[in-house]
């Protein structure tokens, strides 16, 4: 792999073929997304960043994922419905996903090895999502695992993986981060 993302495709949530191509020369935030999480709210701090650096070039890309707690049981079609309705999300969403474990997507395998996850699992023992996760899914503890819904990676206007953010950092917090790279 050349080191960025451009390499990759992916189904957009209408079945279409996408190249990650496309987004050569913007600054792209891939975020996996689900509509039943307690971090579901994020949809609006994304579409505002969205809305306000779309002109600048800013690319958001939805990869909805289900292997959190079953938080993105619908369809494709039910996940795009939800989205638009209740959020008015209008950056770009892909079929449903995996992002861990062996039927994980390639883009996922590679953000992963190039941002492995910013704390690790024994940095965060004792905690109470370390608790959770070591007695229900103790997978998602292991290594460069994404670790839940709205993990969120920074790519550069090259393609290449600038930064990782866990979950519970809210999109407004990013927006430091994406000014630089505007």
């Amino acid at each position: 792999m050349s080191g960025n993302i451009y390499g990759f495709e992916a189904s957009s949530i209408d079945g279409r073929p996408v190249r990650l191509q496309a987004y050569a020369g913007k600054p792209v935030l891939i975020v996996n997304v689900a509509s039943k999480c307690g971090l579901t709210p994020q949809y609006e701090g994304l579409e505002a960043l969205y809305r306000k650096y779309e002109g600048r070039g800013l690319a958001i890309l939805g990869f909805p994922c289900d292997q959190f707690g079953h938080q993105e049981p619908g369809s494709d079609s039910e996940i795009q419905q939800f989205c638009s309705l209740t959020y008015g999300v209008s950056f770009p969403l892909f079929s449903k996903i995996e992002v861990n474990g062996a039927g994980a997507h390639p883009l996922y395998r590679f953000l992963r090895a190039e941002k492995p996850a910013p704390v690790s699992a024994e940095q965060i023992k004792g905690n109470q999502l370390y608790q959770y996760l070591s007695a229900k899914l103790p997978d998602l503890l292991a290594g460069d695992s994404i670790r839940w819904n709205f993990t969120k990676f920074l790519v550069g206007r090259d393609g290449t993986v600038l930064k990782r953010y866990d979950p519970t950092v809210m999109p407004e917090e990013i927006e430091k981060d994406l000014l630089q790279v505007l």
